[in-house]
């Protein structure tokens, strides 16, 4: 077998692995689910910090400290910091908002950064350290928190004192608003109900997701708190205070509800976000996994979990290695068809997971084409954070921007935070170009086997490649004039 070859079946096993560890994950699932915890009584209110770190959030800001001002918990065991690096209206908005709030007596403060050091991990420590609460919780700009959120989350800590954090989990304020939202609340409702539930409950690494959490300050100050080395800081936290010993509880039916962006290039750039962050813990930490005194499948799974957006270069190198080696004749004579019953594990694991949660699942989960699309599309997007992460290269905290998008009658691309085009999107219709080659010549070459999952790579870079020129180049050709938000022509219409 050439070199050319031993990388391809090299990177089909190891996707082959990580779609099994999907089977893994159900069957984790499945085993666990029956097992619940009794909400045990509010006995006494220890104090809460409620943290809302924010940067150039004017759309959502407002509705966010409503929410948040409204959590029902007594005004004098309860403080809200707005962590506010911003620089644009929303500054003006929080604090007019956070005024009003305090009028009526609600301990509420906006802590505004001139230098975004840290970027949320430098906000979050910055607040730590004026905070009052035992206990914080964090919620980001596009949430809006249930009412009972801290009567639903609080007396766990209470009942277990090893407990150092609660996850809830994310629901979908603009989940209906079209096929790249719907396709989006699928994969995060498999991540929260399935994976979250199986990790925490058969005992496995899992982590904050960022938002709609509370932490026990306590952990977060013996584990060396936030720190700002990595894009993902609040994984980063998460498994340094497991390795300490703190123990985590996710609990699926306490939900806040959150926007999804509406736009594929901030979809792509939340989750290339997320990809350099994940292998940046990674590097940061995955050997201190790997020798933690910790059972092995539980090191192992840690590892698997840390390092799972590596499955995007790994799609790219079948990629761009098939079609040399269909060329040269050099395909692997190992018959690799087998390993793609592998890739049953994620439809059957979004399937589950829309079974749990809702009536009409089949339709929900009819989305999933689409979602196959999308994680085939920002492949190469999240290869360069990938590559970039291994690289040890440094890079600002780009946010995901909010629009307020609350009803399909909602319009998003009139508004500020739009982003621009991307060249990268060149490179996607490239890709896409070139695995219609490859099809081509599978064909020509008796390859039939590789065919359905080459067109997999054409429709999903075509997809997101289209996706990409249509939001950001031939959609804004016809769009009225962006809006912008003057802060004192919009107070008179702001609700009390």
């Amino acid at each position: 077998m050439s070199v050319l070859g031993a990388i391809y079946v090299g990177a089909a096993v190891m996707l082959a692995l990580y779609g099994v560890n999907s089977l893994v994950m159900l069957a984790l699932y499945l085993r666990h689910r029956g097992r619940t915890l009794p909400l045990p009584p509010l006995a006494s209110t220890p104090r809460v910090t409620v943290q809302l770190p924010i940067y150039n959030e004017r759309y959502v800001v407002e509705r966010l400290i409503d929410a948040v001002a409204a959590l029902d918990y007594p005004r004098d065991r309860f403080q809200i910091q707005v962590l506010d690096d911003s620089t644009d209206e929303t500054t003006a908005i929080a604090r007019d908002r956070a005024a009003y709030h305090r009028r009526r007596g609600v301990d509420i403060v906006v802590i505004h950064r001139t230098e975004r050091t840290g970027f949320k991990a430098g906000a979050l420590a910055h607040g730590l350290s004026t905070a009052t609460g035992e206990f914080i919780a964090v919620f980001d700009a596009d949430f809006v928190p249930a009412p009972d959120f801290l009567q639903q989350t609080i007396p766990c800590f209470l009942a277990q004192p090893d407990l150092g954090l609660i996850q809830t989990r994310w629901g979908h304020i603009n989940g209906d608003y079209s096929l790249l939202t719907r396709a989006q609340t699928l994969a995060l409702d498999g991540h929260f109900v399935v994976e979250q539930t199986a990790r925490q409950r058969a005992g496995l690494f899992m982590n904050f997701n960022g938002t709609a959490g509370v932490w026990r300050r306590a952990c977060i100050e013996d584990s060396g708190g936030w720190q700002g080395d990595t894009l993902s800081e609040d994984l980063d936290l998460s498994y340094r205070a497991q390795l300490r010993g703190w123990r985590f509880l996710f609990l699926p039916d306490v939900v806040s509800p959150a926007e999804v962006p509406p736009h594929v290039a901030a979809f792509k750039r939340q989750q290339f976000r997320w990809a350099k962050g994940s292998i940046q813990c990674l590097r940061k930490l995955g050997w201190a996994v790997l020798t933690a005194r910790e059972p092995l499948f539980k090191r192992v799974q840690g590892l698997i979990h840390l390092s799972s957006y590596l499955v995007h270069p790994l799609m790219l190198v079948l990629l761009l290695t098939s079609l040399p080696l269909m060329l040269w004749g050099g395909m692997p004579s190992v018959h690799l068809a087998y390993l793609s019953l592998a890739s049953a594990g994620p439809p059957l694991l979004y399937a589950v997971a829309q079974r749990a949660l809702y009536d009409g699942w089949r339709r929900r989960w009819a989305v999933f084409p689409v979602l196959a699309l999308l994680g085939t599309g920002v492949a190469l997007s999240n290869t360069q954070a990938v590559i970039e992460a291994l690289l040890g290269r440094r890079q600002s905290f780009r946010r995901t921007p909010k629009f307020r998008l609350e009803s399909r009658g909602d319009h998003w691309r009139d508004k500020e935070y739009s982003l621009p085009f991307s060249w990268l999107t060149l490179g996607e219709a490239a890709l896409a170009l070139y695995a219609g080659i490859t099809v081509i010549v599978a064909c020509l070459r008796g390859n039939v086997y590789a065919v359905p999952f080459l067109l997999l790579y054409v429709a999903g870079f075509g997809y997101v490649a289209a996706l990409g020129l249509w939001h950001s180049v031939v959609w804004p050709r016809f769009r009225l004039p962006r809006l912008r938000i003057n802060h004192e022509t919009t107070m008179g219409t702001r609700r009390p």
